[in-house]
């Protein structure tokens, strides 16, 4: 590999990484209220509620189970974010890897700068795409959790 071939290719890596910080912060802001909601209002009612199962009249038996169910209403809201995020992430993943196929095809083919402005259109295409689909998961995750703005 030639030195301009280097330099092109750390330019594209630097760009790639970039965008994919770009849809990271876009991410985690856009998600927090999901995040805060499991976080805050669902641990906060799970300390309350495991608090009431402690009574010396229970047997320890029935102060575990209480606890348990106690914690099911966190465990499913994290299980169902944690599910979502990884089922996006999934997505864009898979959707950067046909771009960096396409990169390498064309790179086989000796087609260099084209392929170097065309990797970095597809990552820019599917980063834009994807952190315009957030929104959309956000709003998923409200009617999931049943957060509403008096909630939030």
């Amino acid at each position: 590999m030639d030195h301009i071939a280097a330099a092109e290719e750390r330019i594209v890596t630097e760009k790639l990484r970039q965008k994919l910080n770009d849809v990271n912060n876009a991410a985690q802001s856009q998600l927090a209220v999901a995040q805060d909601h499991v976080n805050f209002t669902l641990q906060k009612a799970y300390f309350r509620c495991a608090y009431e199962c402690f009574d010396r009249r229970m047997r320890q038996e029935d102060i575990s189970m209480c606890v348990e169910n106690c914690s099911m209403p966190v465990l499913q809201a994290q299980n169902l974010v944690e599910g979502e995020l990884a089922k996006f992430q999934e997505r864009l993943n898979r959707s950067l890897m046909v771009c960096q196929d396409k990169f390498e095809s064309a790179r086989l083919q000796n087609i260099k700068t084209d392929a170097t402005k065309e990797m970095e259109s597809c990552v820019n295409h599917t980063v834009d795409e994807h952190v315009q689909s957030l929104p959309h998961l956000v709003a998923k995750l409200k009617a999931s959790l049943n957060i509403n703005p008096v909630n939030e």
